[in-house]
């Protein structure tokens, strides 16, 4: 009551000030305290909607939302949108500015238009991933005459047409996300060119587009970032293009770029003196001394990904040379890299803050422990493959990079539990990768957890020494893992998944190829672990019905379970598919004690709202043909392996 009193007196911007400072999981305060629970639902600005059946109940409480994310939603169709806008004032949609639709491959051109009409200060819309998405969607889209931003990233239906539509209603935009659209051509991207004269960022990545979309490209006066990821058409002289074009151009991406050379890149840095981020990964066979040369009139250079492409140690000194405002390299699968070359480069590039190393195999501690030695803000590196790193310049790093937050390892043989006591000196780190890493044990993985409390992720892939031990360490000190890989580390028992059930925000767990546990330990983990989303579960063989059952009544945020090779049975599989109703996307090959009947009673049961689920090939012609389209018809992507 006193508290209560306490509160009563507290203006309401204190009041909001205060539950901003509360954190994401709000819930508890609400649910408490009614002054809490009523500035939330007039001060509330966005909402992410996770199970359809609260859809219209949170919309009326939180009537003042900007941003509304449907995409975690498993299933939005043209009948929903009907009774949201239908029922009550729908209030909520005056003031909303950023609508999520990700995914929602159910909600076809009616229902889309109609919600897009109700919204009239729509700024945002993201459909990416819609692949059923076609001209009828995109004419709904250019309904939304003051939208600014647009993700249609993997629409696969939209044409030419569509992209007119949009950029004849859309004349505002100003980020356009098109790629994997591949029924897009120049035409389209000319009158798109045309009529949006206010683009700052274009995505155009994987479209069969040629070097004349880049002549349309140019003429944008605003552009600051162009994206053309594996436009296999563009060369050099679609670039030449830029070089007079886009004034205020920030960042190029073209990478997978077959056919553009260092002589095109060299255009448009001759143009672009303010050039900030350049990724040219798989489009070079090697970074010629011209280009790395003329990187030296860009002052502002910040970003340079050049991943896969051949260097030798001169182009890496005169990169440190020329380069001094880097703050990210990537070098991934460059062959060239040596440690001379990294010494010399980093002479000069002492800000970096992210680097790339990805199966650089001729990197030793020597070059690791120069950047340790150089690189103080150091917070992001890789060193997948890079299997000459050992526990030396792992105590570098401990001694000196204390902002690190992001370090992979995988595939580091070297790597052992005397690396992982001076690794865990980087006590802000959140995100570790020891896939393959066979030589380290519980005793290094109790370094990592008694020093890293802030880790979210963390990858122990084929770590065949791990085992319960080390689980109960981790669990003791990692309390914020949301994302654990524990694949073929086979010496986990049932104790080890009671461990894991103490973490509570745990949402993507792997445990593949775990022979040694049962339903028990399954059990334990589904009535603890209430934020489980993504699990594998693939070849763990004693896992039973009982396991299943139990997934079924207790993982009701599930959306991706992969139960290949399980025993499972098929009255246990259709509960599980029709008791999930957020479960998304399933893999189910290969269940042994599983008849035709019974997957196919059990993908009915989830028919609704399944998006992906991958079967057996030799049961493509044993299902009704009418069960698969069907399916199909409602969105859902079959694949057989």
């Amino acid at each position: 009551m006193l508290s209560e009193s306490i509160l009563c007196l507290l203006t309401e911007d204190l009041l909001i000030r205060i539950l901003e400072k509360l954190g994401p999981d709000r819930k508890p305060w609400r649910l408490v305290c009614k002054d809490f629970l009523r500035v939330e639902s007039v001060s509330r600005k966005s909402i992410r909607i996770l199970r359809i059946e609260f859809l219209l109940g949170l919309l009326e409480k939180f009537c003042n939302i900007e941003t509304l994310d449907l995409s975690l939603c498993p299933r939005i169709e043209d009948g929903v949108v009907s009774v949201l806008l239908s029922q009550g004032s729908a209030s909520w949609t005056r003031g909303l500015r950023r609508l999520v639709l990700s995914r929602a491959t159910g909600l076809g051109h009616a229902g889309l238009e109609i919600l897009i009409r109700a919204c009239p200060m729509l700024e945002a819309v993201d459909v990416s991933h819609c692949w059923g998405y076609g001209d009828r969607e995109a004419a709904a889209l250019s309904c939304a005459a003051r939208l600014r931003e647009l993700n249609m990233d993997k629409c696969l239906g939209v044409t030419d047409i569509g992209l007119a539509k949009i950029a004849v209603g859309c004349e505002k935009l100003e980020r356009l996300s098109l790629k994997w659209c591949l029924e897009i051509s120049d035409l389209g991207i000319d009158l798109l060119c045309k009529k949006c004269l206010d683009l700052k960022f274009l995505d155009v990545s994987y479209l069969k587009v040629t070097s004349e979309s880049l002549r349309s490209i140019a003429s944008l006066s605003k552009l600051e970032v162009i994206v053309m990821v594996g436009c296999s058409l563009v060369g050099d002289d679609g670039l030449r293009f830029l070089e007079k074009g886009c004034p205020l151009l920030k960042a190029i991406d073209v990478s997978r770029c077959d056919c553009v050379s260092s002589s095109g890149i060299i255009s448009v840095i001759n143009g672009h003196g303010d050039l900030e981020q350049l990724d040219a990964g798989y489009c070079l066979s090697e970074l010629s001394a011209p280009l790395v040369k003329c990187l030296e009139n860009l002052k502002q250079l910040k970003i340079i990904r050049i991943d896969g492409v051949r260097v030798s140690d001169y182009i890496l000194q005169t990169m440190g040379t020329n380069c001094k405002s880097l703050v990210e390299l990537g070098l991934s699968k460059c062959v060239g890299v040596t440690n001379k070359g990294i010494i010399q480069l980093l002479s000069g590039c002492g800000n970096l803050k992210v680097l790339d190393l990805t199966c650089c195999r001729f990197i030793s501690d020597a070059a690791i422990s120069t950047i340790a030695d150089y690189c103080p803000d150091l917070v992001c590196l890789k060193l997948e493959s890079c299997d000459m790193v050992t526990e030396k310049c792992l105590y570098r790093l401990g001694l000196n990079c204390s902002l690190l937050e992001e370090l992979d390892l995988t595939d580091c043989s070297g790597v052992d539990d005397i690396a992982l006591r001076y690794l865990s000196r980087c006590s802000k780190l959140v995100r570790l990768k020891l896939g393959l890493c066979t030589n380290i044990s519980d005793i290094g993985l109790a370094h990592i957890a008694c020093n890293c409390p802030n880790m979210t992720e963390l990858d122990l892939y084929r770590c065949v020494r791990i085992g319960d031990d080390g689980l109960a360490a981790l669990t003791s000190g990692c309390k914020r893992l949301t994302k654990l890989n524990l694949s073929y580390c086979t010496r986990i028992t049932d104790r080890g998944m009671e461990y894991i059930s103490h973490l509570g925000e745990l949402s993507d767990l792997e445990l593949r190829g775990l022979s040694n546990i049962t339903s028990i330990g399954i059990k334990s983990v589904a009535i603890s672990c209430q934020r489980l989303a993504d699990l594998d579960l693939k070849h763990c063989e004693n896992i039973d019905d009982s396991g299943f059952w139990a997934l079924a009544f207790y993982s009701q945020n599930l959306r991706q379970i992969n139960m290949s090779f399980c025993i499972v049975s098929d009255v246990v599989l259709c509960f599980l598919m029709g008791n999930l109703k957020r479960l998304q996307d399933s893999k189910l090959v290969s269940l042994p004690k599983v008849t035709v009947n019974g997957l196919e009673v059990a993908l009915r049961a989830c028919c609704g709202r399944i998006k992906k689920v991958k079967l057996q090939r030799s049961l493509r012609f044993l299902l009704s043909s009418e069960m698969l389209e069907t399916m199909h018809a409602r969105g859902c992507k079959i694949r057989w392996d």
